[in-house]
């Protein structure tokens, strides 16, 4: 009896075009060879087929990267965009900071009071020796 295995999570599944590969793919890959066969053809006969062919691998590879390079469900640019967001564009140190809606409060009348009574009373007992016996 045939075996096929279904993913769990369906989300991650992508449709293909041509070739297994995905619309994202085909067009990336489509520019760098756009790009990257003229720049080996010209280069070719000026700095000789090794180098050529390097050159063509350095223009190309950007391409490949954006093509093929994906972390947690994000395309290349957009882990770059938020690494750029994260790092230089948002300050670095966020402090917790609250606001008391009682405040206003505290200082009234006997409240204020009673904390300074508080206080005096915590710094006289603090101040006085205590007895032995």
């Amino acid at each position: 009896m045939p075996y096929v295995n279904v993913p769990n999570d369906l989300s991650k599944i992508k449709t293909k075009m041509a070739f297994n590969l995905t619309k994202r793919q085909l067009v990336c890959f489509g520019g760098a060879a756009a790009v990257g066969i003229p720049s080996y053809l010209l280069a070719r006969s000026s700095i000789g087929n090794t180098g050529a062919m390097f050159l063509m691998l350095a223009v190309m590879l950007p391409a490949f990267l954006l093509a093929m390079y994906e972390r947690d469900g994000l395309p290349f640019e957009k882990v770059v965009r938020n690494i750029i967001r994260a790092r230089f564009l948002r300050p670095g140190a966020r402090p917790y900071q609250t606001q008391n809606l009682y405040a206003p409060f505290t200082m009234r009348g006997s409240v204020g009071k009673e904390d300074a009574i508080a206080t005096s009373k915590k710094a006289n007992t603090q101040a006085r020796p205590r007895r032995k016996g």
